[in-house]
């Protein structure tokens, strides 16, 4: 079966002249393609599910600006909404209604959250809840999972997922050991463990931070009694729990992974989907935890540009039109297809994967150790084999995430033909592979 040729001589000049300005020329790390090899695309427009780069080249774009974009690129109405407020200003440094009526939003959905605050990403979101964490309780030391990403702030990257995954350095350098000395991780998935260093750190944890869902290490759902459980330790030890759901949160279902299992957490991180593709973060929970923040209390946050207008807008306008009846539904059935299909596929290619999907996300593992439960399994994969699939589909006009430890999403614009066409092209690309 041939490769089909592809011109990426553009994407190739901009990424060398990116890379004298901008360190590796990215932004952010997973975008280089150093998992996978080759170039990365520089992306010139997105419409609907669609991506069209430099040189022209179209894809099917499963990776939604890495989760946002649930109802499609450059949807009208967002767009409208965007404008709109671009031309009343962009930015104030002054509170607006905007932000009320998105904090409105999000508290309706999520009957955790009584108070949030608007932040810029889910970086700050996860730090501001840790150090809110910390002080509301008077310990120091949290607890994480092993494969779980929550941003880049030195508490959080030990044993991370995602970006730090692909790159072999579960804790970076330049991370300040004594705060690393805080940081407590466990497997995900084993609440044995969680259980037994809640005991023996009695008094010193302040928070059990996690992915309801994780998705930076490939999309691995929780195990049935994993969140109860962990919900009841951490009340039983007087430990926050704090849900990071910066990406499943309005991308799971209308309440969250949250209120998928019937979980109420502590404190809630959020990003992407609230802001509707643009720059946002928030993390809110109990009033009484969410109160000790200034201006009311003495816990210090600040930012200029939280709140922004243009970000509020957008996630305003895209949590109203995720309002209609049913469509949570229609993606989780489109998505289901998808991924039964690319079963079909690999088994008729005999290519030992494991597809992982819940909701609107999925993701295939290259492993032949079946289902894929926490970082160990996850870390096991075949990288130089998902590597080159991953360059077969890019070739074949399907934009996958760049490394095996992200997840993709379906979005309302990806239609029936959309993943027709992906179906064939992943026998395509799995049957391309070397034996």
């Amino acid at each position: 079966m041939s490769v089909p040729s592809q011109n990426t001589q553009r994407s190739e000049e901009l990424f060398a002249e990116a890379r004298l300005h901008i360190p590796g020329g990215v932004d952010s790390p997973v975008r280089a393609f150093k998992a996978v090899g080759g170039t990365p695309r520089f992306i010139k427009r997105a419409q609907g599910a669609m991506l069209t780069d430099a040189d022209g080249n179209t894809y099917i774009d499963y990776v939604g600006s890495w989760g946002p974009m649930i109802l499609g690129h450059a949807h009208p109405d967002v767009v409208a909404a965007i404008a709109a407020q671009a031309e009343l200003g962009t930015s104030y440094g002054a509170p607006t209604a905007l932000e009320t009526e998105l904090a409105r939003q999000i508290k309706a959905a999520m009957p955790s959250i009584e108070r949030v605050r608007f932040v810029s990403s889910g970086t700050e979101a996860t730090m501001s809840a840790l150090r809110l964490a910390r002080a509301f309780t008077g310990r120091e030391k949290i607890v994480k999972f092993e494969g779980c990403y929550h941003g880049h702030n030195d508490a959080l990257l030990v044993r991370a997922g995602s970006g730090a995954a692909t790159f072999g350095v579960p804790t970076s350098p330049g991370v300040n050991p004594a705060v690393a000395r805080d940081t407590i991780t466990a497997p995900y998935n084993d609440l044995g463990a969680v259980r037994e260093i809640l005991e023996s750190e009695a008094g010193a944890i302040a928070a059990v931070i996690v992915e309801p869902i994780a998705g930076n290490m490939g999309l691995v759902p929780p195990e049935e009694g994993f969140l109860e459980g962990l919900a009841r330790a951490t009340a039983d030890a007087g430990v926050l729990l704090i849900f990071d759901e910066v990406i499943t949160g309005f991308r799971a279902g209308p309440g969250g992974a949250q209120g998928l299992y019937g979980i109420r957490p502590d404190l809630t991180c959020l990003g992407k989907i609230i802001g509707g593709g643009l720059p946002v973060g928030a993390f809110g929970g109990r009033a009484e935890i969410m109160e000790r923040l200034a201006p009311d209390g003495p816990v210090y946050q600040a930012g200029t540009l939280s709140g922004n207008p243009l970000a509020m807008a957008a996630g305003i306008e895209t949590l109203r039109c995720m309002e209609e009846p049913g469509l949570y539904e229609a993606l989780e059935e489109r998505t289901a297809g998808l991924a039964g299909r690319i079963r079909t596929e690999a088994e008729r290619a005999g290519v030992p994967v494991f597809v992982s999907q819940l909701g609107s996300a999925f993701c295939t593992f290259f492993t032949e150790g079946g289902p894929v439960c926490d970082w160990s399994g996850a870390e096991g994969c075949d990288l130089e084999r998902f590597a080159a699939f991953h360059e077969a589909m890019l070739r074949r006009g399907i934009y996958l995430p760049p490394s095996q430890f992200e997840t993709c999403f379906v979005s309302l614009a990806h239609t029936g033909e959309d993943l027709d066409r992906t179906a064939e092209t992943f026998g395509e690309a799995l049957g391309s592979l070397p034996r």
